[in-house]
């Protein structure tokens, strides 16, 4: 007789509201008692994994575009996204783990040929204030950090993170004494900066000043060894791509940032050598040389020379070849500039 009374499985637009209902009950009664609180946590903890298992498939089965489309327009059309975010702190570790891949998953999800994600993101932009001050909480920082990041895969809330305040607190967690965290927010500032290319050229050319000295400073500068790698590297990166000629050719014009570069081309670190060599060819390719960067190349010519002399990667790499030797044709032409 048992199977006649077998409850008919949820739709997904049921998961949501049960979902929904679920966490709006623990956000308004706080005081309730334990007994009752962990019967409706048992209960989230099931659904948002079922939402998982609707989004991702289960192993056996893929996941069902209706399904998927059905849920994602449920999720998105009320307040579903506030509420797991702020919520999160409160959930156990595993059910944390499923609802950033929830979250990270929908921002992919497309109904009728829509990301409906990112208009709801750009209605209720201020849960990246939220995602982004997590890195501050050693508990959330790894949990919203992914969030983000799949976050700023939309371009309209990727401008606002670079547009914002929050921006200047990345030089900070990116040297946070927790090292996956550390790990983390320079996954996010790299994805901010190479993701979008024309919006990272305005935000570059805009902000050019204030980014470069403390990318300089607090980065390239820093006293921690992988700190300097990844900056070195992702500097290339960024100054090589296309879009940014206007503020690469900037870049290059300076005394100071050749300064910083040359010495970290004589670290003892290989790998921050060959990134910082990456960099340097832009400087000794720069067809307008300002006499000062002219004078200081010059100055420290024989020295680079020797340098480039022994300067090899570990693997055969004929483009690196290449560019070494036009570097080391460059600086052996240079002649001095007359500073007017």
């Amino acid at each position: 007789m048992k199977g006649l009374f077998k409850s008919k499985p949820k739709t997904p637009v049921d998961l949501v509201r049960q979902t929904r209902d679920l966490l709006m009950f623990l956000e308004r009664a706080p005081d309730t008692r334990e007994t009752k609180k962990d019967e409706k946590m048992m209960e989230l903890s099931k659904s948002i994994r079922e939402l998982k298992i609707i989004l991702y498939g289960n192993g056996e089965s893929e996941p069902l575009a209706e399904a998927c489309a059905q849920l994602t327009q449920e999720f998105f059309r009320e307040n579903t996204l506030r509420l797991i975010i702020t919520c999160l702190p409160n959930l156990n570790l595993e059910t944390r783990k499923d609802a950033t891949q929830v979250v990270a998953n929908l921002q992919r999800q497309q109904v009728q040929s829509r990301l409906i994600a990112c208009d709801y993101l750009e209605a209720n932009i201020d849960l990246m204030d939220i995602l982004i001050l997590g890195y501050e909480n050693t508990d959330m920082a790894l949990h919203y950090g992914a969030m983000l990041r799949e976050c700023i895969r939309h371009q309209s809330v990727a401008k606002y993170v670079l547009e914002s305040e929050h921006m200047k607190k990345f030089f900070d967690y990116i040297q946070l004494p927790n090292f996956d965290i550390a790990a983390d927010a320079a996954a996010t500032f790299k994805e901010l900066l190479t993701r979008h290319k024309s919006t990272v050229a305005e935000f570059l050319s805009k902000n050019y000043d204030w980014f470069f000295t403390e990318y300089n400073s607090k980065l390239l500068e820093s006293s921690n060894y992988i700190t300097r790698r990844q900056a070195v590297k992702l500097l290339a990166d960024m100054l090589l791509d296309r879009s940014n000629s206007a503020v690469m050719a900037r870049y290059v014009s300076s005394r100071d940032n050749l300064r910083i570069l040359m010495n970290l081309l004589r670290e003892s670190s290989k790998s921050i050598q060959i990134e910082a060599f990456h960099v340097f060819k832009l400087f000794a390719a720069n067809h307008n040389k300002p006499p000062d960067i002219v004078s200081i190349l010059i100055a420290n010519r024989s020295k680079l020379l020797r340098l480039f002399a022994d300067f090899k990667t570990d693997k055969e790499d004929e483009q690196f070849e290449a560019d070494k030797a036009q570097v080391v044709k460059e600086i052996a032409a240079l002649e001095p500039k007359e500073i007017k």
